[in-house]
Protein backbone atom coordinates (compact mmCIF):
# COMPACT_ATOMS: atom_id res chain seq x y z
CA UNK A 1 0.00 0.00 0.00
CA UNK A 2 3.17 2.24 0.74
CA UNK A 3 4.11 1.94 -2.73
CA UNK A 4 0.82 2.20 -4.35
CA UNK A 5 0.75 5.75 -2.50
CA UNK A 6 3.84 7.14 -3.12
CA UNK A 7 3.13 6.65 -6.83
CA UNK A 8 0.55 8.25 -6.86
CA UNK A 9 1.71 11.38 -4.73
CA UNK A 10 4.96 11.46 -7.52
CA UNK A 11 2.75 11.38 -10.45
CA UNK A 12 0.23 13.81 -8.71
CA UNK A 13 3.54 16.10 -8.19
CA UNK A 14 4.19 15.36 -12.10
CA UNK A 15 0.97 16.40 -13.09
CA UNK A 16 1.36 19.82 -10.83
CA UNK A 17 4.34 20.41 -12.66
CA UNK A 18 3.47 19.69 -16.36
CA UNK A 19 0.27 21.92 -15.70
CA UNK A 20 2.48 25.18 -14.35
CA UNK A 21 5.33 26.75 -16.09
CA UNK A 22 7.12 28.77 -13.66
CA UNK A 23 9.95 31.38 -14.38
CA UNK A 24 13.66 30.27 -13.29
CA UNK A 25 14.75 33.51 -11.56
CA UNK A 26 18.23 34.55 -12.82
CA UNK A 27 20.40 37.14 -10.51
CA UNK A 28 16.22 38.06 -9.11
CA UNK A 29 14.63 38.37 -12.07
CA UNK A 30 12.01 36.45 -13.13
CA UNK A 31 12.77 34.83 -16.88
CA UNK A 32 10.02 34.41 -19.24
CA UNK A 33 8.18 31.24 -20.22
CA UNK A 34 6.63 29.31 -23.04
CA UNK A 35 3.45 28.91 -23.59
CA UNK A 36 1.89 25.52 -24.62
CA UNK A 37 2.11 25.18 -27.95
CA UNK A 38 -1.50 24.35 -28.18
CA UNK A 39 -2.32 28.04 -26.16
CA UNK A 40 0.20 29.40 -28.71
CA UNK A 41 -1.68 28.40 -31.80
CA UNK A 42 -5.19 29.38 -29.82
CA UNK A 43 -3.84 32.74 -29.08
CA UNK A 44 -2.26 33.07 -32.51
CA UNK A 45 -5.62 33.93 -34.09
CA UNK A 46 -6.70 36.20 -31.20
CA UNK A 47 -9.58 36.36 -28.75
CA UNK A 48 -11.15 37.85 -26.19
CA UNK A 49 -9.91 37.40 -22.47
CA UNK A 50 -10.66 38.72 -19.14
CA UNK A 51 -7.76 40.65 -17.99
CA UNK A 52 -6.85 41.38 -14.23
CA UNK A 53 -4.46 44.21 -12.44
CA UNK A 54 -4.36 45.67 -9.08
CA UNK A 55 -5.84 48.96 -8.55
CA UNK A 56 -4.00 51.10 -6.19
CA UNK A 57 -6.78 50.78 -3.64
CA UNK A 58 -5.35 47.06 -3.65
CA UNK A 59 -8.43 45.51 -4.70
CA UNK A 60 -8.43 43.83 -8.08
CA UNK A 61 -9.58 45.53 -11.68
CA UNK A 62 -11.22 42.97 -13.78
CA UNK A 63 -12.23 43.50 -17.53
CA UNK A 64 -12.60 42.38 -20.96
CA UNK A 65 -10.11 42.74 -23.57
CA UNK A 66 -9.00 41.11 -26.99
CA UNK A 67 -5.56 39.17 -26.86
CA UNK A 68 -3.32 37.83 -29.65
CA UNK A 69 -0.15 35.45 -28.93
CA UNK A 70 3.31 37.64 -30.90
CA UNK A 71 5.20 34.71 -29.80
CA UNK A 72 5.34 31.64 -27.13
CA UNK A 73 6.54 34.21 -24.13
CA UNK A 74 4.52 37.21 -25.22
CA UNK A 75 0.81 38.19 -25.20
CA UNK A 76 -0.44 41.48 -26.55
CA UNK A 77 -4.03 43.15 -25.53
CA UNK A 78 -5.80 45.85 -25.58
CA UNK A 79 -6.54 48.41 -22.72
CA UNK A 80 -8.98 51.06 -22.49
CA UNK A 81 -6.51 54.26 -22.85
CA UNK A 82 -6.86 56.17 -19.73
CA UNK A 83 -8.52 53.59 -17.63
CA UNK A 84 -7.88 52.60 -14.84
CA UNK A 85 -6.58 49.46 -16.13
CA UNK A 86 -3.84 51.56 -17.58
CA UNK A 87 -2.86 53.50 -14.35
CA UNK A 88 -2.76 49.68 -12.91
CA UNK A 89 -0.54 48.44 -15.79
CA UNK A 90 1.67 52.12 -15.12
CA UNK A 91 1.81 51.69 -12.00
CA UNK A 92 3.14 48.60 -11.19
CA UNK A 93 4.02 46.50 -14.59
CA UNK A 94 1.94 43.40 -13.82
CA UNK A 95 -1.29 42.01 -14.84
CA UNK A 96 -2.76 38.46 -15.19
CA UNK A 97 -4.56 37.14 -18.46
CA UNK A 98 -6.86 34.38 -18.00
CA UNK A 99 -7.77 32.67 -21.31
CA UNK A 100 -10.61 30.88 -21.87
CA UNK A 101 -11.25 29.17 -25.95
CA UNK A 102 -12.44 26.06 -27.60
CA UNK A 103 -10.69 22.38 -27.11
CA UNK A 104 -10.97 22.88 -23.13
CA UNK A 105 -8.53 25.65 -23.00
CA UNK A 106 -8.39 27.42 -19.95
CA UNK A 107 -5.13 29.15 -18.85
CA UNK A 108 -4.24 32.03 -16.59
CA UNK A 109 -1.64 33.71 -17.83
CA UNK A 110 0.84 35.65 -15.20
CA UNK A 111 3.32 38.28 -16.00
CA UNK A 112 5.13 42.02 -16.56
CA UNK A 113 3.30 44.24 -18.65
CA UNK A 114 3.40 47.22 -20.19
CA UNK A 115 1.75 49.77 -22.40
CA UNK A 116 3.69 49.30 -26.13
CA UNK A 117 1.57 51.92 -28.58
CA UNK A 118 -0.84 54.87 -27.44
CA UNK A 119 -3.73 53.44 -29.79
CA UNK A 120 -4.76 50.43 -31.57
CA UNK A 121 -5.77 51.66 -35.41
CA UNK A 122 -7.90 48.83 -35.80
CA UNK A 123 -10.50 49.95 -33.01
CA UNK A 124 -12.81 52.42 -33.40
CA UNK A 125 -12.64 53.86 -29.76
CA UNK A 126 -9.19 54.80 -27.59
CA UNK A 127 -7.61 51.42 -26.81
CA UNK A 128 -3.93 51.11 -26.26
CA UNK A 129 -1.78 47.97 -26.81
CA UNK A 130 -0.26 45.93 -24.06
CA UNK A 131 1.95 43.54 -24.40
CA UNK A 132 2.21 40.89 -21.01
CA UNK A 133 5.53 38.79 -21.00
CA UNK A 134 4.60 35.49 -19.45
CA UNK A 135 6.44 34.41 -16.41
CA UNK A 136 3.05 31.60 -15.40
CA UNK A 137 0.97 29.95 -17.60
CA UNK A 138 -1.38 27.71 -15.55
CA UNK A 139 -3.54 25.14 -17.08
CA UNK A 140 -6.42 25.09 -15.49
CA UNK A 141 -8.88 22.70 -17.40
CA UNK A 142 -10.64 19.97 -15.54
CA UNK A 143 -10.74 16.48 -17.40
CA UNK A 144 -14.45 15.84 -18.87
CA UNK A 145 -15.31 19.14 -18.20
CA UNK A 146 -16.02 21.44 -21.22
CA UNK A 147 -16.28 25.09 -20.46
CA UNK A 148 -17.85 27.70 -23.18
CA UNK A 149 -15.50 30.16 -24.54
CA UNK A 150 -15.39 33.63 -24.21
CA UNK A 151 -16.71 35.85 -27.29
CA UNK A 152 -17.74 39.11 -28.47
CA UNK A 153 -21.28 38.81 -30.16
CA UNK A 154 -21.99 41.31 -32.25
CA UNK A 155 -25.60 42.10 -33.22
CA UNK A 156 -27.46 44.82 -35.04
CA UNK A 157 -26.82 46.48 -38.73
CA UNK A 158 -23.26 47.57 -37.99
CA UNK A 159 -22.23 43.07 -37.21
CA UNK A 160 -20.33 42.82 -40.23
CA UNK A 161 -18.34 46.07 -39.98
CA UNK A 162 -17.57 45.34 -36.43
CA UNK A 163 -16.61 41.33 -36.59
CA UNK A 164 -13.78 42.52 -39.47
CA UNK A 165 -12.71 45.27 -37.59
CA UNK A 166 -12.36 42.77 -34.14
CA UNK A 167 -10.03 40.51 -36.45
CA UNK A 168 -8.47 43.52 -37.75
CA UNK A 169 -7.69 44.10 -34.22
CA UNK A 170 -6.16 40.73 -33.64
CA UNK A 171 -4.11 41.16 -36.26
CA UNK A 172 -2.61 44.47 -35.35
CA UNK A 173 -1.62 43.21 -31.81
CA UNK A 174 0.12 40.15 -33.32
CA UNK A 175 2.04 41.59 -36.19
CA UNK A 176 2.40 45.05 -35.17
CA UNK A 177 5.91 45.98 -35.01
CA UNK A 178 7.62 49.08 -33.34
Amino acid sequence: MKGKRQAMEAREEWELDEAISTPQEIRGRKQAVDMPSHLVNFLHKGSPALLATMGEDGWPNLVMTWAAARDAQTVRFGVDAGSPTSANIERNGKATLEIIGTGGIIFRLKGTAEIIKGRIAAAPFPIAMAELVVHEAKDQAWPEVTVSPLSYEWEGPQKDRMEAMEQAVYAELRDWVP
